[in-house]
Formats: C-alpha cells, sequence, structure tokens
C-alpha cells in the first residue's frame, strides 16, 4: 500500500497527458471546426495576376472608333489561353433570349458598354440598347474566331438579305426588298440550295478580310462549312447529338418576346446597319477568357476605368452553373467587382428549369427563362466581404 501516492500521481499524470493530446488534436489543421457565416473574399493579389501590357492610355469617353492594329491588339491583351466546353455551339440555345428586352430597354442608358458570351445572340441585345462599346468573352478560342467570321460578314454584306446569303452560302430565288420582315427573309432563304462555288468565293473573301494565322484560317473554315453544310436549319445541337436541343438559327430570328415583337437582330435593316456601323469602327471585340480567369474581365475593368466608362449590360448565359465550385466562383465575383457598374447595370441570365423555379418560388415557372438582375449586389457584397451566392443573384432575378 506504500506505493498508492505514487500510482495515484501517475494516473493523473497519464489523465492530464491525455486532455493535453486531446487539445492539440482538436486544433490540429486535419480537424475542421464547422462555419457559421461565410469566410470574407479579398481580392486576388494584384502579383498573382498575369500582367496586362495596356498600350490604350487613359481619357475621358470611349473612343468613337478603333483602328485595326488596336483592335487586334486589344484581342491579343485582354484573351486568355482557349479552354474546354463539352459543345461545340455555334449558334443560341436559348428560345426565351427576347423575353428580357422590354425590362432591359427600360433600364439601359444610352453609351455603355455591354459584355456578353457566346455567338450571335449578343447582336440582337447589342442592337438593342445601342452600347457604345461591346466585348464578347467565351472560353473557346473558336468562339472568338467565329466572330470574327460574323464580322467580316457584316463588312462584305449591304444588307440582311445579302448577309444571310454570305453566312450560308445560299442565293435567294426571290427578290427581298429592305422592308421585308424576318420571316419573309427566313422563308425564302428555307427554299434556297448551298451553292459550293459560292461558298469558295466567300470564304476567300473572309480570309483576306480577317489576316490570320494558318491555324485559325482553319478554324475559320470548318466554322463557315458548318453554316454551309446545314444552312439556316443549324441548331445547337446539330454538330453535337448529346447537346441540349435548341431552335434552329431560323427560328431563333423570328422568335418574338411574351408580346409578340421580334427584337432579333435581322428583324430590320435599322439593326443590321446599327451592328454593321459598330463592327465597321471595331467597336464590338470579341476575346477569349474564362469569367472566373484573371485576365479577360479584369482587363475589360480596367480599359473601362481608364476611359470613364460604365456596363450596362453583361449577358451571362447560365455560364454561372459552370463555375460554382467554390475558388472559381469567388474569382469570379471579384472579377464583376472589379467592373464599373452603377445602379442600372445589369446581368442578362438564361436559367434552366430548377433554378427559374427557385427564383420566382414558383413550381410552375417555365422550363427554361432568361432574365435580368442587377450586377450591383455582387460589388456590394464582395465589398463587405459576403460574395452573394449563385441563388441570392438569381433571387433577384425580374
Amino acid at each position: 500500500m506504500k506505493y498508492r501516492p505514487w500510482i495515484v500521481a501517475f494516473c493523473m499524470l497519464g489523465i492530464a497527458a491525455g486532455l493535453l493530446f486531446w487539445h492539440l488534436l482538436g486544433s490540429s489543421p486535419t480537424t475542421s471546426t464547422p462555419v457559421l457565416t461565410p469566410p470574407a473574399v479579398s481580392r486576388v493579389p494584384e502579383a498573382n495576376i498575369p500582367p496586362i501590357t495596356n498600350p490604350f492610355g487613359t481619357a475621358d469617353a470611349l473612343p468613337q472608333e478603333l483602328t485595326g492594329n488596336i483592335f487586334s491588339k486589344m484581342i491579343e491583351e485582354f484573351s486568355e489561353p482557349g479552354g474546354y466546353f463539352m459543345y461545340e455551339n455555334y449558334v443560341s440555345n436559348e428560345r426565351s433570349y427576347q423575353d428580357p428586352i422590354p425590362a432591359l430597354i427600360k433600364v439601359a442608358k444610352p453609351g455603355g458598354v455591354y459584355l456578353g458570351v457566346g455567338p450571335e445572340q449578343n447582336f440582337t441585345y447589342i442592337a438593342t440598347i445601342h452600347p457604345a462599346m461591346a466585348f464578347i468573352i467565351d472560353i473557346r478560342r473558336q468562339n472568338m474566331l467565329e466572330l470574327l467570321m460574323y464580322k467580316a460578314l457584316f463588312a462584305m454584306a449591304a444588307n440582311r438579305a445579302e448577309f444571310v446569303s454570305l453566312l450560308f452560302s445560299r442565293k435567294p430565288s426571290t427578290r427581298l426588298d429592305l422592308s421585308s420582315t424576318a420571316e419573309d427573309l427566313f422563308r425564302i432563304f428555307a427554299a434556297a440550295h448551298p451553292d459550293q462555288n459560292l461558298f469558295e468565293s466567300n470564304l476567300r473573301r473572309i480570309k483576306a478580310q480577317l489576316h490570320l494565322t494558318p491555324e485559325d484560317e482553319k478554324t475559320v473554315e470548318n466554322v463557315y462549312r458548318v453554316f454551309f453544310s446545314i444552312g439556316p436549319d443549324l441548331s445547337y445541337s446539330s454538330m453535337n447529338s448529346y447537346a441540349p436541343s435548341g431552335p434552329s438559327y431560323s427560328s431563333l430570328m423570328t422568335l418574338t418576346d411574351a408580346a409578340g415583337r421580334n427584337w432579333s437582330y435581322l428583324a430590320s435593316e435599322e439593326n443590321f446597319r446599327f451592328l454593321k456601323e459598330m463592327q465597321r469602327r471595331n467597336l464590338i471585340v470579341p476575346l477569349v477568357g474564362d469569367f472566373a480567369g484573371l485576365k479577360a474581365i479584369r482587363g475589360v475593368a480596367r480599359y473601362l476605368k481608364d476611359h470613364h466608362a460604365t456596363v450596362t449590360a453583361f449577358y451571362l448565359s447560365n455560364v454561372e452553373m459552370y463555375i460554382l465550385a467554390s475558388p472559381q466562383w469567388k474569382s469570379f465575383c471579384a472579377n464583376v467587382a472589379a467592373l464599373p457598374v452603377d445602379d442600372s447595370s445589369v446581368f442578362i441570365r438564361f436559367l434552366l428549369g430548377p433554378y427559374a423555379r427557385a427564383a420566382f418560388h414558383n413550381g410552375f415557372a417555365p422550363r427554361n427563362m432568361s432574365v435580368i438582375s442587377p450586377m450591383i449586389d455582387v460589388l456590394t457584397g464582395v465589398v463587405k466581404g459576403y460574395p452573394p451566392s449563385y441563388y441570392d443573384l438569381i433571387h433577384a432575378s425580374k
């Protein structure tokens, strides 16, 4: 029994050691503690951003026109390396893309800047809100080259009928006048046959306009051949049988908003002429970039701030769905927060069915829908240290 005090002391020492070990284990970085509030998001340090040389200077306003050299330099300076996307979308698949336009024109201020993604649907939004300048940013280099193909076609065509003839390499059998509707236009071209000689002649003219590298010329040729081969029936799933279905090109150009008005860029000569003039002045700039990347959006943001310009609208399609992972989402929010916006600046967003129903708390919402929402919400959230979630943003949609 004389050893009992030593035994007790040993046991107490063991208990103390165990408690200390447990405390250290609990504070180990391998054990996480539930976080009840989202962590503050700081902007990506400038040192981590690839340097963007800025040969464009500063000014009190955006330029009325860009020289060809500045236009090309801007594409080179602001673009990122091309990335992967699962579908080759030569054309939009958003049947509802015109629905938010009446609400958009009520808030859009003239003389602002339009940002977008994807191919031809941007032309309709640009023709509607008449921005002073536009930047279209897509992760696929092919999209940038497709938009340059369009640029060449706008330069080559005097009117909508010539433009559609050039786009699909078809000659209409019936003469169209400047007052023809989009329905008239595409009804005539639906009966026209593809013309191989016209395609080859047009392709040579496109290449002569653009002065691209052999590799980029090949991509443009492949894209243009798709338009030639399929014609006005071209849709989102034409070249990807597993891709989501969508309306044909002719349908996209003849759709209307909920009130029955067609706003498409080929709905009127006025729309076409506005775009043709913007293209002539090199004011529609296609870029390669990731919305969560560190260069494209930030380069545009710097340029706009240097020229005292504000974003009017940013068409996102449904790109946000592909960058919901935390690091990408935070980077995207920081990029948007870098853009100069005001209370009237809006996102144009395409919502798939489940998100549409969540946005409007309506189990009977359409399968998919296009909406607008304030851009300022992102800036406000990032400044406060809590970037809004995707659901926060879509709940502000209208």
